[in-house]
C-alpha cells in the first residue's frame, strides 16, 4: 500500500508527539510496549495454517485472464467464468480435494482456503468453481463409493463434465428433508425413475444449470417396493454432450439476470421419467439391490439424512472464509481512503482533515475491523476443524456434529458482516464508494447472496439453538423440575452448560464502583469472557426451562410452544457465535510473540468484546449484569479504543496482504493522497506567492 500524506501525519502520533491522542484516550501506559505493528509478521498470521496455499492462490487471482470485468454482458460474463474454471484446472488447484487414485492431492483444508481466495478475482469465478468442484463433485465423493469415485471423478476434475448441484426447489429450500423429487425403483429394468411430481418441485437456482452443465447429482426421495427411504442422491445426465440439448425428459429454464453473481448460469431443471441406472446411486449411506432390497449403515432414517447433509458441510466453511475476505477488502479500500481523502476545516486554517481523523469515521470502521479479525482467526480454527474431520484425523460422530455446529454458528455471522461491512465502506467513501470501478458496491451484489446460500442464516442459527439446548438437556437429563428451576433462578456462578466451545469459570462480574476500576475490569479477558459466556447460558436455560414440558404436550400444541420461542432461541445461538469468535481471537493473541502487534491486537480484541457488550447492553442491564455506570464505562472505554487503534488502522488493514490486482480499487491506488498532496501544494505555493486572494470573512472581522 502506498505511503499517504494521512499516514505521515500519525506517525508522529505513533512514535512520539502523542500530545493529541492522549487527551481523546487518557494517559498512556509508559511502560506498555511500543504500539507499532509487525506488518509482515501479523500478515503471516492472518493467513492462517494454509498460509502458503492461500499465497500462491492470491498469485493465481492476479492474473488478468482470472479477474472480472465489471459491465460485462450476461453471457459474456457467464463465458468469461467458464473459461477461467479451465485455468483452474491447469493450475491443478481443484484436484486438491479429491483421492489420490483419481489424481488429486487428498488436502480438505488447503483446498478450502485456496478456493476461498478466488472471491479477490471474482466472487463469480469463487461460487462456478465451488458448484463443480465443492458441490456436484464433492456430492460423488462423498455419497459415491469407489465405482463412482473412477467412473465420474475424473471428467468432473477435468471439467469434461460440468455439472450442477441439484438439491434445492423451488418449494423447498432449506427444508431439503420435505424435497418433492421421487426416484422411484423399477425393478424389472433395474433403473430408478426421476420425476418432479408439480411445479413446486422444480430443482431451482442452481448453478451450471441453464448453460453449461451436462450432468447433476440429484436429491430426491428414493422410493422402492412402495417404501419411501427418504433423501439419497443420484448422478443424472441432463444434456448430450454433442449438442448441448436436454435429454429427452429432461427440461429447465434460464434464471436471467440476477441480483449479483452474473457470470454463473443459475437455472431450473425438471424431470419426466427419467430413467437412469441403479448403479447411479450414489450408494455411500443407503443402497438397492437388484431386487429392489434397500440396505444402509445407518438404521435410523433421521440419522442418515443428517450424516448424508453433514458430508457437504464444506460449503458452509467455505462461505464463512470467502465472507471475511469479502470485509476485509471492503475494509482495506475505506480506510486507506479515509486515510487519504481530506474533508472540512476543522483545525486548521488551511488544511482540511483526514476522514479518519473524525471520531465518526473512526467509530464506522475500526470496530467492524476488529470483528474482521475475530472472524479471521475464528474461521481458522473451524478450517482445521473440517480437515481432521474429512482427512480422517477426528472424524467421530462428535467431532461431525461439532463441525457441522461450528460451521452452521460462524456462516451466518461472517456473511452478515460482510454486507453490513460493505455497506458502510461504501458510505464511508462517499460518492466515490459508488463507482463500479472501485469495487464495493460490486462485492456487496454478490455476496448478498450467502447470507441464503447452503443454508439460510436464521434456519442455521436454528439449528445451532437445537444443540445448545440439547447440550444443555444432557446436563440436567436426571434432575427434577425443582432442581432445574432453582438453578434458573439462582443463576449458579458453576455454570450448568459448558459443550460446544463454551468454558467453565467460577467468578462472577461485581461492580466495584468507580469507573476507573469498571474500565480496569472491562479489559480483564476473563471479565469479558464472563459476561459473553454468562449470556448464552442463561438464554439457553431460560428457553429450556420454558420448553421443559414440551413433551407433554400434543403435537401441535408443542409446535406452537417451541415456535413462540424461536427468536430467542436464534438469539442464544448468535450469542454463541459471537463467544466463538471472541475465543478463537483470545487463543490467537495468546501466540504473539511481537510485544507492539501483541499490545495492539490487544486492544483490538477488547474493541470486538467490548463491543459486543455495547450491542447487547440492554440484555446485561435487565439480567443485573452490569450495573449503568459501568454500561456507560462500556462505552466511554469503546471510544478510547477505537481512538487509540487509529494510528494503527493502516497497517491492520496492510496486514490483509491484499495487493492492488486484488483490490482493482481506483481510491486504494493512491490517487487520492496524489490528488490531494496536489491541492494542498498549490494552495501553499498560492499563499507563498502572496497572490491568495483575501478571505470575505477576515475582512469582516478586521472591521
Amino acid at each position: 500500500m502506498v505511503d499517504t500524506a494521512a499516514k505521515s501525519s500519525t506517525e508522529n502520533v505513533t512514535h512520539a508527539n502523542r500530545t493529541d491522542y492522549v487527551a481523546q484516550t487518557g494517559p498512556i501506559d509508559v511502560d506498555a510496549p511500543p504500539a507499532h505493528v509487525d506488518v509482515a509478521l501479523l500478515g503471516r498470521k492472518l493467513l492462517g495454517t494454509w498460509a502458503d496455499i492461500r499465497l500462491a492462490s492470491r498469485e493465481l487471482a492476479k492474473n488478468p485472464d482470472m479477474q472480472r470485468i465489471e459491465g460485462l454482458p450476461l453471457e459474456e460474463h457467464r463465458a468469461r467464468v467458464f473459461n477461467q474454471l479451465k485455468l483452474l484446472v491447469e493450475d491443478g488447484q481443484v484436484h486438491r480435494a479429491f483421492p489420490r487414485s483419481v489424481g488429486g492431492g487428498e488436502d480438505a483444508g488447503g483446498n478450502i482456503a485456496g478456493f476461498e481466495e478466488l472471491v479477490t478475482a471474482d466472487p463469480s469465478l469463487q461460487i462456478k468453481s465451488g458448484v463443480q468442484w465443492g458441490l456436484f463433485g464433492a456430492a460423488v465423493l462423498h455419497l459415491g463409493t469407489e465405482k463412482h469415485h473412477t467412473k465420474f471423478l475424473p471428467g468432473i476434475m477435468s471439467l469434461e463434465v460440468p455439472g450442477a448441484f441439484a438439491m434445492t426447489e423451488i418449494g423447498h429450500g432449506s427444508d431439503v428433508a420435505s424435497i418433492a423429487t421421487t426416484a422411484t425403483y423399477d425393478p424389472e429394468t433395474q433403473e430408478f425413475v426421476i420425476n418432479t411430481p408439480f411445479r413446486g418441485a422444480w430443482k431451482e437456482f442452481l448453478g451450471n444449470a441453464a448453460r453449461d452443465g451436462i450432468a447433476c447429482t440429484l436429491f430426491a426421495q428414493l422410493i422402492t417396493g412402495g417404501v419411501n427411504h427418504g433423501v439419497h442422491c443420484f448422478y443424472v445426465p441432463i444434456r448430450d454432450e454433442a449438442t448441448g440439448e436436454f435429454l429427452p425428459g429432461v427440461g429447465g429454464e434460464d434464471d436471467g439476470l440476477k441480483g449479483g453473481l452474473n457470470g454463473i448460469d443459475n437455472g431450473r431443471l425438471h424431470f419426466t421419467d427419467v430413467r437412469i441406472p441403479r448403479d447411479n446411486l450414489l450408494n455411500r449411506y443407503g443402497d438397492v439391490a437388484e431386487d429392489g432390497t434397500y440396505t444402509s449403515p445407518i438404521a435410523s432414517p433421521g440419522r442418515r439424512f443428517f450424516t448424508m447433509l453433514g458430508t457437504l458441510v464444506q460449503g458452509r466453511v467455505s462461505l464463512d472464509g470467502a465472507s471475511t475476505l469479502g470485509a476485509a477488502m471492503g475494509l482495506t479500500i475505506a480506510i486507506t481512503y479515509g486515510n487519504q481523502r481530506r474533508q472540512f476545516t476543522a483545525g486548521s486554517d488551511t488544511d482540511e482533515e483526514v476522514l479518519l481523523d473524525y471520531q465518526r469515521h473512526q467509530r464506522r470502521l475500526i470496530p467492524r475491523l476488529a470483528t474482521t479479525y475475530a472472524q479471521a482467526f475464528a474461521h481458522d480454527k473451524l478450517l482445521v476443524k473440517f480437515d481432521e474431520v474429512f482427512s480422517g484425523k477426528g472424524d467421530t460422530d462428535e467431532d461431525r456434529q461439532d463441525l457441522e455446529t461450528l460451521a452452521a454458528a460462524l456462516k451466518p455471522l461472517s456473511t452478515w458482516h460482510a454486507l453490513d461491512t460493505l455497506q458502510e465502506a461504501r458510505e464511508a467513501c462517499g460518492g466515490a464508494g459508488f463507482m463500479a470501478s472501485n469495487r464495493i458496491t460490486g462485492l456487496r451484489a454478490d455476496l448478498d447472496i450467502y447470507v441464503t446460500f447452503e443454508g439460510d442464516n436464521n434456519v442455521l442459527l436454528q439449528l445451532v439453538a437445537k444443540r445448545l439446548l440439547t447440550d444443555y438437556s444432557k446436563k440436567f437429563a436426571k434432575a427434577d423440575a425443582g432442581a432445574l428451576a432453582r438453578y434458573v433462578v439462582s443463576q449458579a456462578a458453576d455454570r450448568a452448560y459448558h459443550g460446544s466451545g463454551l468454558r467453565r469459570l467460577a467468578q462472577t462480574v461485581a461492580d466495584f464502583g468507580s469507573t476507573a476500576r469498571s474500565v480496569g475490569q472491562l479489559r480483564d479477558p476473563e471479565t469479558q469472557r464472563e459476561l459473553l459466556t454468562d449470556r448464552v447460558e442463561t438464554m439457553i436455560a431460560e428457553v429450556a426451562t420454558r420448553l421443559r414440558n414440551a413433551n407433554k404436550l400434543s403435537k401441535q400444541q408443542a409446535a406452537d410452544l417451541f415456535n413462540s420461542q424461536q427468536n430467542e432461541l436464534i438469539e442464544a445461538a448468535r450469542a454463541h457465535g459471537e463467544l466463538l469468535q471472541w475465543e478463537a481471537f483470545t487463543e490467537a493473541l495468546a501466540t504473539v510473540q511481537d510485544a507492539g502487534t501483541k499490545q495492539v491486537l490487544t486492544w483490538l480484541r477488547d474493541l470486538f468484546g467490548l463491543g459486543l457488550i455495547e450491542k447487547h447492553v440492554a440484555w446485561h442491564l435487565i439480567h443485573g449484569r452490569l450495573s449503568q455506570q459501568r454500561a456507560q464505562a462500556v462505552t466511554a472505554y469503546i471510544d478510547r479504543l477505537v481512538a487509540r487503534l487509529r494510528p494503527q488502522a493502516q497497517d491492520l488493514v496492510d496486514a490483509f496482504g491484499f495487493e492492488p490486482e486484488h483490490l482493482r480499487a481506483t481510491i486504494a491506488t493512491g490517487i487520492e493522497a496524489e490528488r490531494q498532496n496536489e491541492a494542498r501544494e498549490y494552495y501553499r505555493a498560492l499563499r507563498a506567492s502572496g497572490n491568495a486572494p483575501v478571505d470575505e470573512k477576515t475582512l469582516n472581522k478586521k472591521k
